[in-house]
């Protein structure tokens, strides 16, 4: 099966009351549901989707140095998408996360994230996204 995600940074500022009042209940140009959106799509079939909830999530790499380095990032909330060759996980610190959702087509798998406006956050790699105040220390230069 097919799956794409899509990560939302919720727009703390979206008025409701002024979107129903004055567009129908949709957003507007002053009056953005969204601060952006960032879409991901898995090229490889996925079998199965399992959540792994306050999960560690490891970063490692090498240093400009050339020396390499590993650091768990925990509390982070992780979908692991399962195929036959292997699993990539896709994500976000648990104190970023305000809600999910997960829709099924016919030969599609939908996975919506919706991240909190008000917590900074960094995004590493493409499909994991950290609280800043969580993300490693000693990475940040």
């Amino acid at each position: 099966m097919k799956c794409r995600i899509h990560f939302f940074l919720l727009n703390d500022h979206f008025s409701i009351e002024h979107a129903e009042a004055h567009h129908a209940g949709e957003e507007s140009e002053s009056n953005r549901k969204y601060e952006w959106e960032d879409e991901l799509e898995i090229t490889t079939t996925v079998d199965d989707l399992v959540m792994h909830e306050n999960a560690i999530y490891p970063i490692q790499g090498e240093m400009p140095d050339g020396k390499a380095f590993r650091y768990d990032v925990e509390r982070m909330r992780l979908f692991e998408l399962k195929s036959a060759e292997n699993s990539t996980f896709i994500g976000c610190s648990e104190s970023l996360l305000d809600s999910y959702e997960l829709e099924d087509l016919k030969n599609e798998r939908i996975i919506k994230v919706f991240l909190k406006d008000f917590e900074p956050l960094s995004n590493p790699i493409p499909g994991i996204y950290i609280a800043a105040q969580e993300f490693p220390k000693e990475l940040i230069q």
